[in-house]
């Protein structure tokens, strides 16, 4: 199963997600299995378009309006193939100590805990796979970006792909065993 995360994509009120994502990432979402999303889309017609390009799993963040904050949870587990995936916006990570994500992961039982707010990718793995997709709209510290995650036979494979203009390209992460080869759940 292919899935793509993303997450802070804070689409202005009047503004489409589709004419600002780049061209190669559409094509990408549109040919995943799942899309997963870490909340701040920021207005309704954000998530209905990113609905309309597949399986979409989201929670709110905290920029969210109104009504995406009733439609939503604050966070929520999923099971892709015997791996739990726990989604949520706002986690606690310093970048010396990833322990508020990693606690949170347990306490919600899952293998891999996807969260957004950081506008930058995360990838740390410390007993469970923590991941940030960064924001492919709106970056912060590093270039537009997303995750591309491959899950099969109870492996979680995947890499960060970098967004400049309409071209995407796959930055495959090979410390220790994850992004290349995240996890080994079976």
């Amino acid at each position: 199963m292919k899935i793509i995360i993303l997450s802070d994509t804070h689409i202005k009120p009047g503004k489409s997600l589709i004419d600002l994502l780049p061209d190669d990432l559409v094509t990408i979402i549109k040919n995943s299995d799942m899309i997963i999303h870490a909340g701040d889309f920021e207005t309704m017609e954000c998530y209905n378009e990113l609905a309309k390009l597949g399986n979409l799993v989201a929670v709110r963040g905290d920029t969210d309006v109104p009504e995406i904050m009733e439609l939503l949870p604050e966070r929520r587990v999923i099971e892709v193939e015997g791996i739990k995936i726990g989604v949520i916006h706002k986690g606690q990570l310093t970048s010396d100590n990833p322990d508020g994500l990693r606690y949170l992961a347990k306490e919600m039982g899952v293998d891999v805990l996807v969260f957004g707010h950081f506008h930058h990718p995360i990838i740390e793995d410390f007993e469970v796979l923590l991941l940030s997709p960064g924001s492919a709209i709106v970056p912060g510290i590093a270039e537009p970006s997303a995750i591309e995650l491959e899950i099969s036979e109870g492996k979680v494979k995947g890499s960060v792909i970098r967004c400049n203009g309409d071209v995407c390209d796959y930055f495959k992460y090979e410390k220790n065993c994850f992004l290349t080869e995240f996890l080994d759940f079976s």
